[in-house]
């Protein structure tokens, strides 16, 4: 394996780029259109749990990378291998659905059990191999969001939106990079010869900060408003065709474009409106583009749709963005690994299982039978407003109850 310091920078910039890619590429050729893929094939009830295999498999993760990955194997060669694993998982995944319901969602679970991992790996492999994380990673990173959204566009492209093919699109991505990982640097294992603690895995020292009100506030709003999030994630693709959109995946890498554009004004907005107001932002945005997506259900008013997803940018960053730093600066630096771990466990692991599970008895409760054996007919309108009404609430009770505290300055050694 080459060693990293006989590489060039930008050598190194250029093969961490095309990881970062890659990784969301992946993702992002399946992701979005899996929905729509399963109700063409009549596989409708079963996409409320083809959504919450990805929660479990991000609650799994910290206890894999905590006991396996940071402990035992050089960084690339876990990725590597965890990439080929998956990418097999996913190219099965057409036959699977050929046998069964449950067979495919074990499928997808397979999958995510082996990629959930390497979001994390990707990211520690980035940062041990610069020279400056706070400048450089950002750079990186944003290849990424762009792999994403080039998948959306050639799955459209391709007209794979609710073809079995975008899996097989997906997985050979997931191959290429399997093998593209053992070219990265060598990264040697982060936490070689120290012993697993589930308390580590989970960030539960970092229990301690919800000692600080506000800090408890933003915990418990955090987790209760990634519930309505996840009918976003699992049925927001299937309600874009149905309103017309042909190009399903293409449509949706609008909200991906956005979270760029967003991106760039975060810190124009952080000095104008502070964390409070922030986060304020990003839920009120869940709650307009639940409100537009209910609206233009019965008449089919595509600027409202795709309103709605375009406010994915202002969703994402100004809520998850920022709270990823309001954590960082609460935590401090010994324990701010962990409290960006409990972070992720509340929101992306049990909020979108939750909410995952709870869309889909939604959706199953508004659903008809189609009329002398035609397709099922969803009450949009009905589906969009719980989610909408959700968000509000924990909205309305984050404004009253939270209060943004600026931490007091550490004493110098001077005084």
């Amino acid at each position: 394996m080459t060693d990293p310091t006989q590489r060039s920078g930008t050598t190194i910039a250029v093969l961490l780029s095309a990881m970062m890619f890659l990784q969301f590429f992946i993702w992002g050729a399946w992701y979005v259109t899996m929905g729509p893929y399963m109700s063409a094939s009549n596989m409708g009830d079963s996409i409320a749990w083809a959504y919450t295999v990805g929660p479990i498999a991000a609650i799994v993760s910290p206890f894999f990378l905590g006991m396996i990955a940071d402990r035992f194997f050089a960084t690339e060669r876990v990725l590597g291998t965890m990439h080929l694993l998956g990418g097999l998982f996913l190219c099965a995944a057409p036959w699977a659905a050929t046998q069964s319901q449950l067979l495919f969602v074990l499928a997808v679970l397979a999958h995510m059990l082996c990629y959930m991992p390497t979001l994390g790996l990707t990211s520690s492999l980035a940062m041990h191999n610069m020279t400056n994380a706070e400048k450089q990673f950002p750079l990186i990173r944003v290849f990424g969001t762009i792999g994403w959204i080039v998948a959306n566009w050639v799955i459209s492209a391709l007209a794979f939106d609710t073809s079995p093919n975008m899996f097989y699109v997906a997985g050979g991505s997931g191959l290429m990079l399997g093998v593209f990982s053992f070219l990265l640097p060598h990264t040697p294992a982060p936490a070689k010869g120290s012993a697993f603690s589930v308390r580590n895995a989970l960030g539960l020292d970092s229990l301690v900060l919800l000692r600080d009100r506000s800090f408890a506030v933003f915990c418990v709003c955090s987790f209760l408003v990634c519930i309505p999030l996840a009918a976003y994630y699992a049925f927001a693709g299937q309600f874009a065709g149905e309103m017309g959109f042909d190009k399903i995946a293409r449509t949706m890498s609008f909200g991906q474009i956005s979270e760029i554009l967003f991106m760039l004004v975060m810190p124009l907005c952080f000095a104008r409106l502070g964390v409070k107001w922030m986060l304020t932002v990003g839920m009120l945005a869940w709650v307009v583009r639940y409100g537009l997506f209910a609206g233009a259900a019965d008449d089919q008013i595509k600027w409202m749709v795709l309103g709605g997803i375009v406010l994915h940018g202002i969703c994402y960053d100004f809520f998850f963005v920022t709270g990823q730093i309001y954590v960082d600066n609460k935590a401090g630096p010994k324990i701010r690994g962990q409290a960006q771990g409990f972070f992720v466990l509340l929101t992306q692991g049990l909020g979108m299982l939750i909410g995952a599970q709870l869309i889909g008895l939604l959706v199953k409760r508004y659903t008809t039978a189609g009329v002398e054996g035609g397709p099922s007919v969803i009450d949009w309108n009905s589906v969009w407003m719980f989610p909408a009404g959700f968000a509000l609430a924990v909205l309305v009770v984050f404004v009253l109850f939270f209060r943004d505290r600026p931490q007091p300055a550490e004493p110098s050694p001077e005084s």
